[in-house]
């Protein structure tokens, strides 16, 4: 009941709309600072305002014209057909770096308080697929933990309910690893920016529901895993000379 009742709040909030905004918005910018270009540079060579490559980078394509759209995809260098395309997949590869950046600190953070982590841990039972970002066990109290890590707030409907599905099927997937788990946690980690956290509190009512754990609660739930956990952390992306930084910090360009 609860899971249907979630399911409701969530399609009731959740955007229908055929292009994937945020997804177009990412590839717009990710594009951008790979250039080095600031949103003016952009701007001035699409044609429009500032404040309209903006919003088309935030995801926000409320009221925005598809020819501006096609301007700045144009101006990169990009065609835009429902999903921004480039260089086959090296947009991929360019978004997922900070993805693989933020299971890193993840993994590096758990092992530091006894959890065993694994990796990208794929699973296919009884026609269910998928991967899992992270899974993690900590042999002491016999807890598991599953992860979905997320550099930018994703789509709040397939979020949770992938999650939820995770969690349900991970205490069977690892049995062939000898683990029986007697405490399983549900974590959604999403690299921190002021962004992020915006996306975070207009669905509030939802991820509350669904995901309430937050600050404190979960680091001291990951250090003493004793009870059932369901949360969300937000993590600072780890540079190769362990310096930090929020997400936000990537979608600005110093002027040459």
């Amino acid at each position: 009941r609860r899971a249907r009742s979630v399911e409701r709040e969530v399609s009731a909030s959740a955007d229908h709309r055929r292009v994937d905004a945020l997804r177009v918005g990412r590839s717009l910018r990710a594009l951008r600072i790979r250039r080095r270009w600031r949103q003016a540079d952009v701007a001035a060579r699409a044609g429009i305002s500032r404040s309209q490559c903006s919003r088309i980078e935030r995801g926000d394509l409320r009221g925005v014209r598809l020819q501006d759209v096609v301007a700045i995809s144009a101006a990169l260098g990009a065609d835009l057909d429902v999903r921004v395309r480039w260089h086959g997949e090296g947009l991929d590869r360019l978004l997922d770096g900070a993805h693989a950046s933020l299971v890193n600190s993840v993994v590096q953070s758990l092992g530091a308080v006894g959890w065993q982590p694994e990796v990208e841990v794929s699973f296919n039972h009884f026609g269910e697929r998928g991967s899992i970002d992270v899974l993690a066990w900590h042999p002491e109290v016999m807890a598991l933990l599953v992860i979905e890590v997320k550099s930018i707030v994703p789509d709040v409907q397939a979020t949770i309910f992938g999650l939820d599905r995770k969690a349900r099927l991970a205490p069977i997937l690892v049995r062939d690893r000898g683990w029986e788990p007697t405490i399983v946690g549900r974590l959604l980690v999403i690299g921190d920016s002021s962004t992020s956290r915006a996306r975070i509190a207009a669905h509030e009512f939802v991820f509350a529901r669904a995901l309430p754990d937050r600050g404190s609660r979960v680091r001291r739930w990951l250090r003493e895993p004793l009870d059932p956990m369901a949360g969300i952390q937000f993590v600072r992306n780890v540079l190769p000379d362990r310096r930090t930084e929020r997400f936000a910090g990537r979608e600005r360009v110093r002027a040459r």
